[in-house]
C-alpha cells in the first residue's frame, strides 16, 4: 500500500505538530492535508524548514501550556449552578449538555472549546456532577457543577 511522506506546517490532532515528518495514506494526504495547508510534500528543499518549524511549535506549545494553566486555575475558582425547568418530583425536561455548560461558564469569564469539555452523555438529573476539562494534553482538571431546579419541585402524586 504506498504511503505519502509529508511535512507538516500546522498542528493536526491525533497526527502531530508543526515540523513533523509523517507518514499517511495518499487519499488523506491529497483530499484533507494539501488542500487545506496543514501540510506540503516532504522534498530535500523541505526539509530545511524543519528547524525552524520545530523552534515555532515549541514556542508554541509552550505558550499553550501556560495559557492552559491560567485557565485551570480561574476555573478551580468558579462554582455554577445550572437552573432548568422541572416537573412532577423533580424530573428534569431536556438535558443539560457541555455546550449549556460552556455558556454558562463563559458567563463567568472563560472561554472554552467545545472539544476540551468531556461531558459523555447529557446530564438528566438533579444534583451535583463532575465533567473533565482538559485544556491542554498536560492540563486537566475535574470540574463541579450543580444541577438545580428553576421551579419549586411538586411531589408526583402515587396513584393506585
Amino acid at each position: 500500500m504506498p504511503i505519502s511522506e509529508l511535512l507538516l506546517v500546522k498542528p493536526v490532532t491525533n497526527l502531530g505538530n508543526e515540523g513533523d515528518h509523517v507518514k499517511v495514506k495518499p487519499g488523506y494526504a491529497r483530499n484533507y492535508l494539501l488542500p487545506r495547508g496543514y501540510a506540503i510534500p516532504l522534498t530535500r528543499g523541505n526539509r530545511k524548514q524543519v528547524d525552524s518549524l520545530k523552534k515555532r511549535s515549541e514556542a508554541r506549545l509552550k505558550d499553550e501550556l501556560v495559557k492552559a494553566q491560567e485557565i485551570s486555575s480561574k476555573l478551580q475558582t468558579i462554582r455554577i449552578a445550572i437552573a432548568v425547568k422541572t416537573g412532577p418530583g423533580g424530573k428534569v425536561f431536556g438535558s443539560v449538555t457541555a455546550q449549556n455548560l460552556i455558556d454558562r461558564i463563559a458567563q463567568d469569564g472563560v472561554t472554552l472549546e467545545k472539544k476540551t469539555v468531556h461531558l459523555h452523555t447529557p446530564v438528566k438529573t438533579l444534583g451535583k456532577h463532575t465533567t473533565q476539562i482538559k485544556l491542554h494534553p498536560e492540563v486537566s482538571l475535574d470540574f463541579e457543577f450543580e444541577i438545580v431546579s428553576e421551579n419549586p419541585i411538586i411531589e408526583a402524586d402515587s396513584q393506585s
